[in-house]
């Protein structure tokens, strides 16, 4: 059996959830194991876990069933409109991949996902933009696109812009996206604005980690069907430090951790203002991430509220 992560067949949330939470990760995962074994190791009825071994057959195939279109999409890459994050991540976006920017309120995330709208619409293809709090709305993207020489006056056209709020919109959301992608196969870029805002709510760690298994899996399975490339953007949470002195000491740390998205193709990058119009960025994870090597960075500048 191959390494193929199981979050990227065509299985039900459900039972892609199950397999996680049990801590099946790929298809080798499942070589010692059988559908009856697997039945009960998961408390699933019996066709579906005969679903999961048929489906990792199925899987086997899939390199040599692969369009000429789907593999050269594989190693395009699109522009983010900010020299230093094309910089960080090889030259742009590659299909199939996610990116997270992540940063302190106020260090332009939002505005730096909105502006890598530009370059999707410039190329005549659709952008799914989801604002969760309300930080780039439709008239800021318009604005966006009405600047600079390359202008768009008609490019909204091409942007599916929705706002949610709450968990249920968001669970609704996810698991309706796939099939949404599917009737618009257009679509080559998705924006998650403030993608911790409904999770604020979840207070208990199990719940919110059974959330982020359907993020992690619905978004895993769109840009490996759909060469689908994913801009999350989330603010950074505070901690109290275990056993310090008072005063009591806080950190700042990401609002996920490494496993909670995309094995593979998750590239995260921490914004740093040092200035009010200055900062860097920094490469904390990417797919080729090596443990204790320096962490790669480049300075950027803010002009009119952008980062460039």
């Amino acid at each position: 059996m191959s390494g193929r992560s199981l979050s990227t067949l065509s299985l039900p949330l459900s039972t892609l959830s199950a397999l996680a939470s049990a801590g099946y990760e790929t298809v080798r995962d499942l070589s010692s194991s059988t559908p009856e074994q697997l039945s009960k190791d998961l408390n699933l009825p019996l066709p579906a876990s005969q679903a999961v071994f048929s489906a990792t057959r199925a899987s086997a195939v899939l390199p040599l069933t692969q369009s000429a279109a789907a593999m050269m999409g594989a190693t395009k890459r699109y522009s983010t409109s900010c020299a230093p994050l094309d910089k960080l991540l090889g030259g742009g976006l590659r299909c199939g991949s996610v990116l997270e920017l992540m940063g302190p309120a106020g260090c332009g995330k939002e505005l730096l996902a909105a502006n890598a709208v530009k370059t999707f619409v410039e190329a005549n293809q659709e952008v799914l933009f989801v604002d969760m709090q309300n930080m780039a709305p439709p008239a800021t993207i318009r604005r966006i696109l009405s600047d600079g020489p390359t202008a768009q006056a008609d490019g909204l056209d091409l942007v599916h812009y929705q706002t949610l709020h709450t968990l249920t919109e968001l669970v609704v959301f996810l698991r309706n996206l796939c099939d949404y992608l599917k009737a618009h196969s257009n679509i080559a870029l998705l924006v998650l604005n403030s993608l911790e805002f409904p999770l604020q709510s979840v207070l208990n760690y199990k719940d919110r980690a059974a959330i982020m298994d359907i993020v992690k899996e619905t978004l895993a399975r769109a840009c490996q069907d759909m060469n689908l490339i994913v801009i999350i953007t989330s603010h950074l949470h505070s901690k109290q430090v275990p056993g310090t002195e008072e005063p009591t000491k806080w950190i700042m740390i990401p609002a996920y951790y490494d496993n909670q998205l995309p094995k593979g193709r998750t590239y995260r990058v921490l914004i740093v203002p040092q200035w009010k119009t200055s900062g860097v960025m920094r490469l904390l994870f990417s797919p080729t991430h090596v443990p204790n090597r320096p962490v790669p960075e480049e300075p950027y500048q803010k002009i009119g509220g952008m980062i460039q």
